[in-house]
């Protein structure tokens, strides 16, 4: 290593660094400091980086933040991720370049992060909002250690803050609120034939009968359905960017065990026979007047042919909730839990039901599983006492006392 002192008074020092593993080129590493020993140890520590983890500060100066957010989104865009999760992930990558577009990747710090954490919470962003500007971080950096632009990844240590729950809102929230009632399933399924709008019966009867999702109820085809088996195929789910219909796509599920056959009850068979044969009619009678109709025969579609989006359903399940007695103002989503409760209730194992909603591994499914079995173990137990309370009577006869 060689070390001058420049006019300036600052020490210069200079030494040869890693060479470039493609061209062999020489690397010489170069650092100032106040006195001579300083400048000797950045030289140092910069030639122990580069050969530990392979990273030159020297190449990657100009690799800020976005740069490199970027870089990784347009990789991340190609690994067949659902258009739903990537526009997630653009979100997620400008909410971040609001605080760091412009720093270096490699010198951003985890108590910077926990900043920007903070102050999203401040400003009320959402908890799954931060979560998944925390996950996109993640990837981010995971790939820039990848890369060689920096030697670590400072996200996993960043602490997405949570409210604080007070009492009113821990007694308020119970496993019940995610859920129908039989008697509120009824009054709501009861108000899809009084007040219900055209295709309203048909939605919500199979979404609460089957557990679908409303994307994969929205993407349904009529070569889904075998009408001689009873069964439903589920391949795939529906995506709508900006509810525009003219743009929809059929995607694959988020993983394969969505990917299943389901068997229907014939009574919703014959409900959905009833709905084919109606929208063949409306179809003959509409067809040739509309002059891009689209042949997509998805067994729920709109006079010309195109796919309804989840966004239509949910606004449709909220208009008929409040005009039943029900307090629970939820989605879509709520039938599909519901349907779990008729599955738990009816002692189907928790495999099955798994097997049946397309789940791998759901915290709501386990939750709502433990909450309606342990009703049941209770009613177990009155069930009993009900028939064998006279051998449940443990009072010991006179004279038959035994001493201890």
């Amino acid at each position: 290593m060689k070390c001058v002192q420049l006019d300036s008074g600052v020490w210069e020092c200079v030494a040869d660094g890693p060479r470039d593993p493609v061209t062999n080129k020489r690397n010489q590493v170069r650092r100032r400091g106040k006195s001579k020993g300083v400048a000797k140890k950045k030289v140092e520590e910069e030639i122990k980086k580069q050969e530990d983890h392979g990273v030159n500060s020297k190449t990657n100066k100009n690799a800020t933040f976005e740069h490199v957010a970027w870089e990784w989104f347009e990789v991340y865009a190609l690994t067949g991720v659902k258009d739903s999760t990537i526009r997630n992930r653009r979100s997620s990558v400008k909410v971040l370049l609001r605080y760091i577009a412009s720093i270096n990747v490699a010198n951003i710090e985890t108590r910077q992060l926990q900043g920007i954490f903070v102050d999203l919470f401040k400003k009320n962003l959402s908890p799954s909002l931060m979560e998944n500007a925390k996950v996109t971080a993640n990837s981010i950096f995971k790939y820039a250690v990848e890369h060689k632009i920096r030697v670590d990844n400072p996200v996993p240590a960043v602490v997405i803050p949570r409210k604080k729950l007070t009492v009113e809102e821990i007694e308020n929230s119970t496993v019940e609120e995610k859920f129908f009632e039989r008697y509120e399933l009824e009054e709501f399924l009861q108000m899809t034939l009084t007040e219900g709008l055209p295709n309203d019966k048909e939605w919500f009867y199979l979404l609460a009968f089957t557990g679908l999702r409303v994307g994969e109820l929205c993407a349904l085809k009529w070569t889904d359905i075998n009408f001689d088996e009873n069964t439903i195929r589920i391949t795939k789910t529906l995506d709508m960017p900006d509810h525009n219909m003219r743009k929809f796509k059929l995607t694959p599920p988020k993983t394969m065990a969505a990917i299943r056959t389901i068997d229907v009850d014939e009574s919703i068979l014959a409900m959905l026979k009833t709905h084919k044969v109606l929208q063949a009619k409306i179809k003959l009678s509409t067809r040739k007047g509309i002059e891009d109709y689209h042949e997509g025969n998805f067994v729920f579609c709109r006079q010309n042919g195109y796919p309804y989006s989840s966004r239509f359903i949910y606004d449709r399940i909220i208009r008929l909730i409040k005009k039943t007695s029900i307090t629970k103002i939820e989605g879509p989503h709520i039938l599909r839990h519901t349907h779990i409760t008729m599955l738990t209730e009816a002692k189907v194992d928790l495999k099955t039901i798994m097997d049946r909603v397309g789940h791998e591994d759901s915290k709501t499914t386990m939750d709502i599983y433990t909450h309606v079995t342990e009703n049941m173990k209770e009613d177990a137990t009155a069930k009993i006492k009900n028939r064998y309370g006279d051998i449940l009577n443990l009072t010991v006869p006179k004279g038959n006392v035994i001493d201890m």
